[in-house]
């Protein structure tokens, strides 16, 4: 079964946790009308249906755990460049910097990975991209979309967090053709 002699032990010796009929009932219910709504109910809207149907229930007790996935990490033989913002967020003008990131999101063909880059002056997203693995392809399309849709001045300063897909020898490659200045900010 793949499981260590010890950790077989150990099991043994740890006492059957006991769920009472009504926690159960409970539970399934919850998980019944989460999967009703295609996985988007939020705690207050779970906790409201409950209601209706007669539980007596809490928005605390009806949070659900999220699936996390990490999306920064970072090869450290990648290097890195200079923290040229020291955490000020405000330019006095559009395309003078812009931020990116990476997030993941639930969809009907599984995980996605969607890359943003935002322009930290209007605060608005400028370029994106989505796929389903998360690599220096995927946010070099991102910004290559808001390159080709904004055409910033020379000198504009981007912005991300030290993971993999921002360090990448590609990723780089990239900033150089385009003649911004990459920074990092922890």
């Amino acid at each position: 079964m793949g499981v260590s002699q010890s950790a077989y032990y150990d099991w043994l010796k740890r006492p059957g946790k006991l769920i009472a009929a009504e926690e159960l009932t409970l539970r399934r219910r919850m998980k019944e009308l989460f999967k009703r709504s295609r996985s988007s109910l939020g705690s207050r809207e779970m906790m409201k249906k409950l209601r209706e149907e007669g539980f007596e229930i809490g928005r605390y007790r009806v949070r659900q755990r999220v699936a996390y996935k990490v999306t920064t990490k970072r090869n450290f033989s990648d290097s890195v460049a200079d923290n040229l913002l020291n955490q000020n967020f405000n330019p006095t003008g559009p395309n003078q910097v812009w931020a990116g990131d990476v997030t993941y999101c639930r969809t009907g063909e599984g995980w996605m990975y969607l890359a943003v880059v935002m322009d930290l002056y209007s605060r608005r997203i400028v370029g994106w991209h989505i796929d389903k693995r998360m690599t220096a392809d995927l946010v070099s399309k991102a910004l290559m979309k808001a390159y080709n849709l904004r055409n910033p001045p020379s000198g504009l300063v981007f912005q991300s967090d030290r993971g993999s897909q921002y360090t990448s020898r590609r990723y780089r490659k990239y900033w150089t053709a385009t003649r911004c200045e990459p920074v990092w900010v922890t």
